[in-house]
């Protein structure tokens, strides 16, 4: 029998398990998952715990309640991949997993330790992220109790998982003080090592006059270069300073640490992977899916799902002896929660940057691309369902995976 393995069972991972369950015949082929955790964790709902949106137990279900009986599930952290030799070590069993073919979904992680200072002094006191659950709790616990000051956002560097996060985290502060009649006690700015709020020049114009209208301040062109917890301040490369009451970090994305150990990742852990085909660089039968790849996408959720049905059928021409097809073309879609109920919608791909228009169906929407509605602010707050019920699951979505110019104004 053969065995097709994927490491990491978040959001793509666990949508590769449920989709190749139903593709593959069981006489022939094992499926196995192998994560370390044996929670999941609804990363979107994260934003939303610091403001008290969620609570902390919101965004949680046990891994094994989300992927088909058909998949084993080993419960395990991932000592090394031996590409060569076609197996997994995993830490502490003795025996090796081999495989016929590989996923790799092991996805990215925040590593403040790469920035000087960051952990020194003040983290999970002044200095918080809200990337990761602990750190969203641990940031609602303050803020619930926050008096005011001047709260800095920074981005450490690119690229970053969920890259309108940070805009969106600054919308929910500009809101969530606002309604508890403190606004004009506290200071927002962000620090980006951007040249304006977001990659793409149309979208970070639209973005920046948001955050403007908002009183938001933009640092831009800030490289951190460390973090003086004692004098409260960051520091960039070329010697600006700026001073925090209270740092909200998103610090350095790195792919998984078991890429490092197998020599398998770039600089910052990524697994160099073919763009428009997500087969890997260096070996025919590993595929890549999701933030654990280098593709120029974005690390996204939505950009898991678009790569989905594009890497699901190379993988069955690949067994079927057939070339990949070079289908993937970088689509990504967020919605972006700006506060009051309301959000903005972004589609875009590798070429396309977002542009305005209605989506998905045009002149009808029902979501206004690059605009501020409450269409968009509900389309955000259902995609929580949409997650657990169509996404995992592997079922079909109404939307393609590739981008289409249909309903979009140039």
């Amino acid at each position: 029998m053969k065995n097709f393995l994927i490491l990491g069972g978040g959001t793509a991972g666990t949508m590769v398990a449920n989709k190749m369950a139903q593709k593959l015949d069981p006489r022939e082929w094992r499926i196995q998952l192998v994560d370390k955790d044996e929670n999941h964790y609804y990363q979107p709902g994260f934003l939303f715990i610091p403001f008290g949106l969620y609570k902390p137990e919101d965004v949680i279900r046990p891994k094994k309640n989300l992927v088909n009986k058909k998949v084993e599930i080993i419960f395990a952290d991932i000592e090394s991949i031996e590409a060569e030799a076609n197996k997994v070590h995993l830490r502490g069993k003795e025996m090796a997993i081999p495989y016929d073919i590989l996923v790799v979904a092991t996805g990215c992680e925040i590593r403040p330790d790469q920035t000087e200072g960051m952990m020194t002094g003040g983290w999970r006191e002044n200095i918080h992220d809200f990337y990761t659950h602990e750190g969203a709790s641990a940031l609602a616990d303050h803020l619930a109790n926050w008096e005011g000051g001047q709260l800095v956002l920074n981005v450490t560097e690119m690229p970053i998982k969920c890259p309108v996060a940070p805009l969106e985290f600054l919308f929910m502060a500009d809101w969530f003080f606002s309604e508890r009649g403190m606004r004009h006690k506290v200071d927002l700015v962000l620090a980006t090592p951007l040249s304006g709020a977001f990659t793409k020049p149309l979208a970070s114009a639209k973005l920046g006059e948001l955050l403007e209208s908002k009183g938001v301040q933009v640092a831009a062109d800030f490289n951190i270069g460390e973090v003086d917890s004692s004098k409260q301040e960051i520091r960039s490369w070329d010697e600006r300073d700026i001073p925090y009451d209270l740092l909200i970090t998103i610090p350095t994305n790195m792919g998984s640490k078991a890429i490092e150990r197998s020599g398998m990742g770039d600089e910052l852990n990524f697994v160099p992977t073919h763009k428009n085909t997500l087969q890997s660089r260096d070996w025919e039968n590993v595929w890549v899916i999701g933030d654990a790849s280098d593709v120029p996408a974005s690390k996204a959720g939505s950009v898991a799902h678009f790569m989905l049905d594009v890497l699901v059928e190379n993988i069955e021409r690949q067994i079927k002896g057939q070339p990949p097809k070079p289908n993937f073309d970088g689509h990504a879609n967020c919605f972006i929660e700006t506060g009051y109920e309301r959000g903005v919608l972004i589609d875009f791909n590798y070429d396309v940057e977002p542009l305005p228009g209605k989506y998905p169906l045009p002149g009808v929407g029902p979501f206004t691309l690059l605009k501020e509605s409450t269409a968009n602010h509900l389309g955000k707050m259902s995609f929580k369902w949409l997650y657990w019920n169509i996404l995992l699951p592997g079922r079909p979505m109404p939307v393609s995976n590739q981008m289409s110019l249909l309903g979009k104004v140039n």
